[in-house]
């Protein structure tokens, strides 16, 4: 359990002396890093002895180790320490997610390099196999967000949030095929590495994600989508919709490549749920 974590564990047991360190670290976070224990202990108007019983009770050797611990907890960003929302109001939260999806979309279209997404597409039209790729939260659904859209078109594609399926699928995969990987971060370092396996073999790569990623680097085709996403650890990342919306644009764009297959496969669906579900044509194709 990290430091913070003991704090807010211990925070009701502490005594007033002991809660009055605990405030000041939570308040100071700064000062605490850099302060002796003396210093520490003048601030909270308590003996330095107090100071070492308190670092002890958070589970820590002693002052100078529970220093190196509290310094630790900067690299996880001070934002998850004092979270502060600008506003939990219903109405202010609502104008908040849908302004930050529509400057993501508005960034993506400035950034979009067509040429890059003109490129995506000529391989996707003519592969034989399409394998998309993505993993945790976000790229996972991306990928399967790739194959929800391509299938209805005719294309044989198929997705994968597991690594080890993901570098089997790559191993298998031919030279014919194309593999799509999506990462938010860039940092997957399991999709680099199918990436590198598909690039060995001879099978042409797209990647949606950061621009100078090593994902980015790993890939013959980047569609690159660099969006900043502010301090709000409460808010869902908008990044994803700027994600969505490209997979929509490719998707729109290799349906347009195999019209005549795709208006053919999008109307054999059609009839399936019109005849099962709907019993006309006015509801969207698929839910």
């Amino acid at each position: 359990m990290d430091l913070f974590s003991n704090l807010q564990a211990e925070k009701a047991k502490l005594s007033p002396s002991e809660g009055r360190i605990a405030d000041i670290i939570l308040n100071d976070f700064e000062f605490a890093v850099s302060a002796s224990i003396i210093e520490l202990a003048e601030r909270a108007a308590v003996s330095p002895p107090t100071v070492t019983r308190f670092c002890r009770r958070l589970g820590c050797d002693s002052f100078s180790d529970f220093k190196i611990r509290l310094a630790r907890t900067a690299y996880v960003g001070m934002r998850y320490l004092k979270p502060e929302p600008k506003s939990s109001n219903a109405g202010d939260v609502a104008q908040e997610i849908i302004t930050k999806a529509q400057n993501a979309l508005f960034l993506l279209h400035d950034q979009l390099n067509i040429a890059a997404v003109e490129r995506a597409v000529e391989r996707i039209v003519s592969a034989e196999m399409v394998y998309a790729f993505g993993s945790g939260g976000n790229s996972s659904m991306v990928a399967t967000e790739l194959q929800n859209r391509l299938f209805r078109l005719g294309i044989r594609v198929t997705a994968s949030a597991d690594h080890s399926m993901q570098l089997m699928l790559t191993a298998a995969a031919r030279p014919g095929d194309v593999i799509i990987g999506s990462s938010l971060s860039g940092r997957n370092a399991e999709l680099v590495r199918s990436l590198k396996l598909a690039s060995e073999l001879g099978i042409p790569t797209i990647v949606i994600t950061q621009t100078g990623s090593p994902v980015a680097e790993a890939a013959d085709t980047v569609l690159a989508i660099d969006l900043s996403e502010g301090v709000n650890i409460f808010r869902p990342t908008s990044t994803r919709i700027a994600y969505l919306a490209l997979v929509d644009i490719v998707a729109s764009l290799v349906a347009y490549g195999v019209q005549a297959q795709a208006a053919t496969t999008l109307r054999r669906i059609k009839e399936q749920l019109v005849k099962h579900r709907d019993g006309d044509d006015r509801q969207p194709l698929g839910d």
